[in-house]
């Protein structure tokens, strides 16, 4: 196991290898140029992960973009560790070090075969609803489970997790056999057109989950890392005010 001396140094040395990387690359041309890295849950990549690209080649042809998708728990560890300059993650009580802005909130929907949500006959339930149906969630210290324990807090509910699954793919393949039901995003319900899936909204209260943009601190973050995070939050707001994020809603700044 590694100390946290260790620890400590494997983070110094992944920032200072990314930042004399960048600085021959910016020796180099006289436009702006270097590497970033940055961090995705599936569900958000999904509907943010080809625009932001998009628009990074439009506005910074010569940075060279490094995007990792992967569980939210997962993403928080590598931006602690330096792996990652930018991140979206849902919780940013793990992150106190770094900086943090809340840029959306998503709507939670549950999500199963029409079968195995026979139980609830509406479009929409109340949380205390959600005991009554087997759920498959990704594993505890992952944004989604988190939130849904804490429902369970806020509820006094006692929901039953069949399975845990840390991966959308197989998660949404185990829910399309009728293994049971998951509560997904918006992000993640925007490619169901089509499908034999039932889509219930929960409400009384609504339930949801923060979007933060979370950074390494400004004098950490190279001049690409920087130009980044404000192309990134520039797309998810462009992103909600098109309407092409179901179920997102935008925090007032």
């Amino acid at each position: 196991m590694p100390t946290s001396a260790g620890l400590a140094f494997y983070s110094q040395a992944q920032l200072a290898l990314r930042h004399a990387d960048d600085a021959v690359l910016a020796a180099r041309e006289a436009r702006l140029s270097g590497h970033v890295s940055v961090g995705m849950a599936p569900s958000t990549a999904s509907v943010l992960g080809v625009p932001f690209i998009h628009a990074m080649r439009e506005s910074y042809a010569d940075v060279r973009l490094h995007l990792v998708e992967s569980l939210s728990g997962n993403l928080e560890r590598m931006i602690n560790t330096r792996q990652l300059d930018l991140a979206i993650v849902f919780q940013k009580e793990k992150l106190a070090r770094w900086s943090a802005r809340p840029i959306l909130e998503e709507r939670l929907f549950l999500i199963g075969t029409h079968d195995v949500l026979a139980p609830l006959p509406e479009a929409s339930i109340s949380p205390g609803q959600l005991a009554a149906i087997p759920l498959i969630m990704p594993s505890l210290g992952h944004g989604l489970r988190g939130r849904l324990e804490a429902i369970c807090q806020e509820h006094a509910l006692s929901v039953d997790v069949v399975a845990e699954i840390d991966g959308l793919a197989l998660l949404m393949r185990a829910v399309r056999d009728g293994l049971g039901a998951t509560l997904q995003p918006g992000a993640a319900i925007s490619h169901l057109d089509g499908e034999s899936l039932r889509v219930i909204g929960v409400e009384n209260p609504i339930l949801s989950r923060p979007n933060f943009l979370v950074s390494l601190s400004d004098d950490e973050l190279t001049p690409a890392g920087l130009a980044a995070r404000v192309i990134l939050a520039k797309v998810m707001r462009q992103l909600v005010e098109s309407g092409r994020w179901p179920g997102a809603s935008l925090y007032a700044h």
